[in-house]
């Protein structure tokens, strides 16, 4: 696989994906795992961010999901026009990563890590419902 730039992009973690590593660490101690935390850091460090270093556009773009609501419908098109404010090329892409769903801006040579979120903390708490 040939590398998508010259040389390496620059991968930057915004305020939200901070946040999001602060909210999985909660979460990971909660379920009496909070050393699967070590283990996602490390993931992070030592195989993402090396690989959208070199390969930025390695994952599947998340604006080409097919839409099957109105409310994805909105917050897509409110997505686009927030990203037509840095610049008409940047693209959100989506990254697996055994437990976890990464989203991603690429603009060029920069990557901006957006969000994560462990599988499970995408289910609802229907106990905290009642």
């Amino acid at each position: 696989m040939a590398s998508d730039a010259a040389s390496p992009a620059m991968v930057r973690l915004t305020a939200n994906f901070e946040r999001n590593l602060e909210e999985i660490e909660q979460f990971l101690i909660d379920a009496e795992a909070a050393s699967a935390y070590d283990g996602l850091l490390d993931d992070l460090l030592e195989t993402v961010i090396p690989n959208l270093e070199r390969f930025p556009a390695m994952e599947r773009s998340f604006l080409t999901r097919p839409l099957r609501s109105v409310e994805a419908t909105n917050g897509l098109e409110a997505l686009q026009g927030k990203l037509a404010k840095i610049g008409g090329n940047a693209e959100i892409r989506e990254y697996v990563l055994q437990h976890y769903l990464l989203l991603y801006a690429w603009r060029g040579e920069e990557v901006f890590l957006l969000a994560i979120r462990h599988h499970r903390q995408l289910s609802f708490d229907f106990g905290a419902l009642w």
